[in-house]
């Protein structure tokens, strides 16, 4: 089986670092190049020490490698529809960033034009490929804890602000300055847009799409345009209730403790219970003790390393492209997603529940 050629575009999200480590030591990969949106980014790239081809152009980049298969568009968040053309352009298969766009209209011409250009385009949405989540599915699909009732998660982080400031710039993580609601001097675009996993997720465990959702904002704990606390509650179309909280409220160095503490909490948590009528499923994604409680002692391991995700992402990226196969996680199955998200915003803006069909 041939290696996939793959480049990386642009090189400034929070997640590029990790594909750096998963490119490089993946046999069925061989890294062609990458391009960098700044000189300081090239040179922080260089830092890492990785003989690579560094263009400060995407489009140079696809000109100089036409043998480029694919391409991972590692871009902020509002430059992914100009590197979605460039890709669809030169022919060039695309895993993009976990939110293509929020802008709705822009999505659906994303999905025009990938179609017209006979690409694929993978969404990085990695839990799917998480060891934990996947057992969780299993069990559900199995009917182990039977009919879902109720979907309980968090995806709580420190704020990505001090590393990546763009992130906390709404023109450029929302797209536009959007005000979150009246009166309110914060806008759309911080910890919600940053946290597709659990709303994404919920879809995958369920089975099921959103019917509606109510979302609030509480007072930010840093001083950033953006909210970085919010909590959204709601119901799937098959019925199940759930609550969800994306929020960015894990500490950073920069953020003031009340105290010295001695305890120092995961710097990311994704965590679940799912409640069903025989049974109950508990998960932390991100660490090594799980339990599925639907019967006595009836308990589930697992050992986890961060990576897992990355590398099974990047496994189905490859065969997807080597094979003609249109990945599980795609830009239709991820737009229900984004929407949702969107009509959280709304809901938030109106202090009332959204419903999809609305």
């Amino acid at each position: 089986m041939r290696q996939v050629n793959l480049a990386i575009a642009s090189l400034t999200h929070a997640h590029v670092r990790k594909y750096y480590q998963t490119l490089h030591d993946n046999q069925k990969i061989n890294w062609i190049a990458v391009s960098c949106a700044t000189e300081e980014v090239a040179e922080n790239f260089k830092a890492y020490g990785y003989d690579i081809p560094i263009y400060m152009s995407t489009e140079e980049m696809l000109k100089a490698h036409p043998e480029i298969d694919g391409v991972i568009i590692a871009s902020e968040n509002f430059r992914h529809y100009g590197d979605m053309e460039l890709c669809c352009k030169y022919g060039k298969h695309m895993l993009s960033m976990k939110v293509p766009t929020f802008n709705l209209e822009e999505y659906d011409r994303m999905i025009e034009m990938v179609e017209k250009a006979d690409v694929l385009c993978q969404v990085e949405l990695e839990m799917h490929y998480n060891p934990t989540c996947a057992r969780v599915l299993e069990l559900v699909h199995s009917g182990a804890i039977g009919e879902i009732i109720s979907f309980n998660a968090t995806n709580i982080t420190l704020s990505p602000v001090w590393a990546f400031p763009w992130q906390g710039d709404p023109e450029i993580s929302y797209g536009k300055r959007v005000p979150l609601k009246p009166g309110d001097k914060r806008f759309r675009g911080g910890a919600l847009s940053d946290h597709p996993h659990i709303f994404d997720m919920l879809r995958w465990v369920t089975g099921s799409d959103y019917d509606y959702v109510f979302a609030e904002v509480a007072d930010n704990i840093r001083d950033i345009e953006e909210e970085d606390v919010i909590f959204v509650t709601g119901r799937m179309k098959n019925g199940c209730k759930f609550l969800l909280d994306p929020s960015w409220s894990r500490h950073e160095a920069k953020t003031k403790l009340p105290v010295d503490w001695d305890l120092h909490p995961k710097r990311m948590e994704v965590n679940f219970s799912i409640v069903g009528t025989k049974g109950v499923i508990q998960a932390d994604c991100f660490g090594p003790n799980d339990s599925y409680c639907g019967g006595p002692n009836n308990r589930y391991a697992v050992q986890y390393t961060y990576f897992d995700e990355w590398i099974g992402m990047m496994d189905e990226f490859c065969d997807c492209i080597l094979n003609n196969k249109q990945p599980k996680i795609n830009l239709k199955w991820h737009r229900q997603t984004v929407e949702a998200m969107v009509r959280c915003y709304d809901s938030v803006a109106s202090g009332k529940p959204i419903y999809m069909n609305e």
